[in-house]
């Protein structure tokens, strides 16, 4: 072999290896541009996840306290609402309460409850009280009853109290006392508790 043919096999082996060796350069670092990017798209993804669900969580929180904001206001506009037609309610029967006071079925009322108290009482002894605004019926209520009556000094807008002093008992069918009774137990939801 020549020098020329030497130098040629010599120049081409050479050009070869340098060829293999950048190809493998080159290979590897494709591989760790892929790794690199398919890490970095790993990452972005994991991260992108992530801000969505925050976000999620962020909007379903704001959701939630708009709804609640709103829910509140509506509870206290119904509730006020409610409470108007309550005391509306309350002061028609207060109304009706008045007016059943002054017909003659009222004093048959009366009559009925002072029988009641005094089966209750049995032999024991009893005080009956009427409303102050019911002194017109006291004197007939007594004589229709045979029981002394008597006048409370605190006005319970009609009715009867009785009191069976050995027993500690007070019998309270005054209309004050069921009004404030039934007023402070009233729902809207189905009426008394």
């Amino acid at each position: 072999m020549t020098l020329d043919e030497k130098l040629q096999h010599f120049y081409t082996v050479s050009v070869d290896e340098a060829h293999a060796e950048a190809y493998k350069d080159i290979e590897a670092h494709k591989k760790s541009l892929d790794k690199m990017l398919k890490e970095h798209k790993e990452s972005s993804m994991e991260n992108a996840e992530k801000q969505v669900k925050a976000e999620t969580v962020n909007a379903k929180r704001e959701i939630n306290k708009a709804l609640s904001s709103r829910q509140l206001t509506i509870k206290r506009d119904l509730t006020r609402k409610q409470n108007a037609l309550k005391d509306k309610l309350f002061a028609d029967v207060k109304k009706r309460l008045e007016q059943f006071s002054s017909t003659p079925e009222y004093e048959d009322y009366l009559f009925k409850k002072i029988e009641e108290a005094r089966v209750f009482a049995g032999k024991d002894r009893i005080f009956i009280y009427l409303s102050p605004e019911d002194s017109a019926l006291l004197q007939n209520l007594s004589q229709r009853t045979g029981l002394p009556l008597e006048l409370s000094q605190d006005s319970f807008q009609g009715g009867i109290r009785a009191m069976i002093p050995d027993k500690n008992i007070l019998i309270d069918h005054s209309f004050l006392g069921n009004y404030e009774t039934v007023y402070k137990e009233f729902k809207f939801d189905g009426g008394l508790k």
